[in-house]
C-alpha cells in the first residue's frame, strides 16, 4: 500500500457527547491534495460541518493539526493549526501557534485530531503514544492557562508534556477566545478557544518518543540545512532574532502603519515609550525560541520597577503593543506588558480585546456613549486602570465585559448605526495592527483573507518598505518601482494572491512565516524541494502552488455557503474615505475597488459576487465545491 513519509498516517477523531476514541488512517488523497495543517482542517469542515452549523453548538468540530515537515529538522517547523467555525464571524476560522506542541503530537505517532460532539462535563484529551483517554477536568476548570498546564505536567511528573489549553475567557465563551498554546505561545484568532469551552474540553496534553522518518534522509538534511542558512543570512533576520516582532514598532510608525487612536491615525508620538529599543533595554530577560527556528523572535519580559514590578510575559507581539498601546492610546509599556500576561492567562486574543476597548474609547469620545453603560469606568483615551478592569470582565463576561466579549461587529449592532463608522472589523473580526492606507497591498488582504480582518493570510511584506531586492527575487525587475511603492496600487493585486496561496501552504505544511515572509528568505522552490525529499510525493514549485490555491479556494467556497459575498469583501468607510494624516501614508485611502477587481479576475472569481467560477474549482480539483455552489444558484 502507497503512503508517504513525513506523515505518521494516523489520526485521532474524540467524540466527547459518546466519550469514544478513534485511531484512524490520514487519508492519503488528503495528503496529496492538501498536504496537513488548515488544508486538512478546511477539508473536515468542508466535509463534516455543514455551514448553517451555529459554532457554539456541538455539531461543531475542532481540527488540531501537524503537516509534512512538522517534527522535522526543517527551519521553524513547529507551528500547530487549529480550525474551526468561527463564534466571532460565523465563517471558516482557523489559527496558528508556535511553539512544540505540533512537533510532539508527531513524535506521538499521530498527523492531527478531530474534536466532535460535547461533554456534559469538563475534561482533557491525554495522549501518551498509544494511550489516549478523556479525563475529569472539573480541578483545572477555572484556572488560567499557566496554572492548567503547570498542573497537567505536575500530576505526571514530566515537565516535557505540552499542552494546548483555554483559560476562563474560553469557559466563558469569548468569542474572541484564544487557545494557549505550551509555554505562553497563543493561537490567539478566530474565537477557537470559545469553540473548546463550548465543548467543555480544557486541554489536550500530549507526550510523544517517536521521530519523524523523511523519504531521503541526506537529501532532506542537506536542503533543511541549506534553508536554515538562507534565513539565517539573510539581511532582516539579525533585528528580527534580537528584537523580535516588537522590531516593527519604531517601522510601521515610521511609515504611517501603526494604528492609533482606533485608527484615527497611523502614527503615535510616543514610539519611543513602548518601542523596541527600550523593550530590549529595560525589560528583556532572556531570549526564547520555537522548534527548529534558526530566528528566536521570542522574548520573556520582566518588568522590574513601579507599580507593575514582577510582571512577566513572554511572546509580547507587535500586535499586542498596538492593541493594547497605540490603539487605545496607551503609552505605558508596563501596563502593556501586565495586560498582555492578563490576556495569555485568560486566553484572549490581544488583537481583537484591544479592538474592542479602543472602539469603546472613541465613542466615548464622540459622546456616541457615556461611561454610565459601561458600568461607569473612565473610558478616555490612555487609561491603562480602566483597560486592566476591562479585561478581567471581558474574560469573565461580567458587567459590561458580556457586550465587550461578543466583539466589536456585535457591539456596534447594540449600540445603534450611529456607531457603524468606529467598528474597525472585516467581516466580524478585528482588524489587525496594519493601516491599509500605508500598504495598499495589506488593505486589500484585509478583506479577502477567508478568516476575516487579517494580516497572515496574504502577509504581503515586499512593499512594507520597498524591499527591491526581494521584489526581482519573487517577481522579476520589469515590476520596479510600483511593486515596492506601499501607496501605489499596482501589482499589488498579483502580490496578495500569490502570499496567499503560499500562505496556505507554509500554514498546511505547518511552518513559520517568518523566514518565509518575513524575512522573506524561503520561496516556493525552497519548500517544494523540502516537501519532496521529507514525503516522497511527486511535487514541484507548479504543483505546490495549485495545492496552495486549491485550499485558499476551498476556504472561501466555505464563506460562500455561510452567505459571504462580493458587498463583504469590504474595509470600515474610515480606511475608504478618510484621508491618512501619517507620514508616507498621508492623503491616501485604500483605493480598494480597483484592486478587488483586478485580484478576483487574477483568481478566477465573479468580479460581480466574488463567487469562485465553475471552471475555476474544477481545474483545481473542487467538483464538489463547483457542484454545490452551483446547486444554490447563485
Amino acid at each position: 500500500m502507497k503512503k508517504y513519509f513525513g506523515y505518521t498516517n494516523k489520526y485521532i477523531r474524540v467524540n466527547l457527547t459518546k466519550k469514544q476514541i478513534s485511531v484512524l488512517s490520514t487519508p492519503l488523497d488528503w495528503q496529496d491534495n492538501f498536504l496537513g495543517g488548515s488544508g486538512f482542517g478546511i477539508k473536515t469542515l468542508w466535509e463534516e460541518v455543514p455551514a448553517n452549523t451555529e459554532p457554539l453548538s456541538e455539531q461543531n468540530k475542532l481540527i488540531i493539526a501537524t503537516g509534512p515537515l512538522s517534527g522535522t529538522v526543517w527551519p521553524s517547523a513547529g507551528r500547530t493549526a487549529i480550525i474551526s467555525k468561527s463564534p466571532l464571524t460565523n465563517i471558516y476560522g482557523d489559527a496558528n501557534s508556535g511553539g512544540f506542541f505540533a512537533p510532539e503530537l508527531k513524535f506521538a505517532g499521530y498527523d492531527f485530531i478531530v474534536i466532535e460532539g460535547k461533554s456534559k462535563e469538563p475534561v482533557y484529551l491525554f495522549i501518551e503514544q498509544d494511550e489516549i483517554k478523556l479525563l475529569s477536568a472539573e480541578h483545572l476548570w477555572g484556572k488560567n492557562t499557566f496554572e492548567t498546564e503547570e498542573i497537567i505536567r505536575k500530576t505526571y511528573n514530566d515537565d516535557q508534556i505540552k499542552v494546548l489549553c483555554i483559560g476562563p475567557a474560553g469557559e466563558n465563551l469569548v468569542r474572541y477566545a484564544c487557545i494557549m498554546v505550551t509555554y505562553g505561545r497563543s493561537a490567539a484568532r478566530s474565537g477557537m478557544g470559545a469553540v473548546m469551552g463550548s465543548k467543555y474540553l480544557k486541554a489536550i496534553a500530549v507526550r510523544g518518543y517517536g521521530k519523524v522518518e523523511v523519504w531521503k534522509p541526506e537529501k532532506f538534511y542537506a536542503s533543511a540545512k541549506k534553508a536554515q542558512n538562507m534565513v539565517r543570512t539573510n539581511e532582516f533576520t539579525e533585528g528580527e532574532s534580537k528584537y523580535g516582532t516588537p522590531a516593527l514598532v519604531e517601522l510601521m510608525n515610521e511609515i504611517g502603519r501603526f494604528p492609533t487612536r482606533n485608527f484615527q491615525q497611523g502614527h503615535c508620538d510616543y514610539v519611543d515609550q513602548i518601542g523596541s529599543q527600550r523593550l530590549q533595554k529595560e525589560f528583556v530577560t532572556r531570549h526564547l525560541a520555537c522548534f527548529t527556528c534558526p530566528i528566536g523572535c521570542d522574548k520573556y519580559y520582566t518588568v522590574s520597577k513601579g507599580p507593575f514590578s514582577g510582571v512577566t510575559t513572554v511572546s509580547l507581539e507587535y500586535e499586542s503593543i498596538s492593541a493594547l498601546g497605540s490603539k487605545c492610546d496607551n503609552s505605558n509599556l508596563e501596563s502593556i506588558i501586565k495586560l498582555d500576561r492578563m490576556c495569555n492567562e485568560y486566553g484572549l486574543d490581544t488583537i481583537s480585546t484591544g479592538g474592542v476597548i479602543a472602539f469603546i474609547m472613541e465613542l466615548n469620545e464622540k459622546k456616541l456613549v457615556s461611561p454610565k453603560q459601561f458600568d461607569g469606568h473612565d473610558l478616555s483615551w490612555g487609561n491603562y486602570e480602566t483597560m486592566i478592569e476591562l479585561v478581567k470582565k471581558i474574560a469573565y463576561r461580567k458587567g459590561c465585559g458580556d457586550m465587550l466579549a461578543e466583539g466589536v461587529a456585535r457591539l456596534s449592532k447594540m449600540l445603534g448605526p450611529k456607531t457603524e463608522y468606529y467598528a474597525m472589523h472585516v467581516k466580524g473580526q478585528e482588524i489587525p495592527a496594519q493601516d491599509g492606507r500605508a500598504q495598499q497591498s495589506m488593505g486589500l488582504a484585509q478583506v479577502t483573507s477567508t478568516r476575516g480582518a487579517d494580516h497572515l493570510k496574504g502577509f504581503p511584506t515586499i512593499d512594507e518598505t520597498g524591499y527591491p531586492g526581494e521584489a526581482i527575487k519573487r517577481y522579476g525587475k520589469d515590476k520596479l518601482p510600483e511593486i515596492v511603492d506601499g501607496t501605489k496600487i499596482k501589482y499589488k493585486p498579483m502580490v496578495v494572491k500569490d502570499g496567499e496561496d503560499f500562505c496556505a501552504v507554509i500554514d498546511s505544511s505547518v511552518v513559520c512565516k517568518f523566514g518565509t515572509m518575513f524575512p522573506p528568505a524561503l520561496y516556493w522552490e525552497e519548500l517544494a524541494e523540502g516537501i519532496k525529499y521529507a514525503t516522497g510525493m511527486d511535487i514541484d514549485e507548479y504543483k505546490l502552488k495549485k495545492i496552495g490555491e486549491r485550499i485558499y479556494n476551498l476556504e472561501r467556497c466555505y464563506d460562500i455557503l455561510c452567505g459571504i459575498r462580493r458587498k463583504d469583501d469590504t474595509l470600515p468607510q474610515r480606511l475608504l474615505k478618510e484621508k491618512s494624516p501619517s507620514k508616507r501614508a498621508k492623503g491616501h485611502v485604500v483605493y480598494l475597488e480597483e484592486m478587488l477587481n483586478e485580484y478576483y479576475e487574477l483568481r478566477g472569481w465573479d468580479k460581480s459576487t466574488g463567487i469562485p467560477k465553475k471552471d475555476k474549482l474544477i481545474q483545481l480539483g473542487l467538483t464538489d465545491a463547483a457542484e454545490k455552489i452551483q446547486k444554490l444558484k447563485l
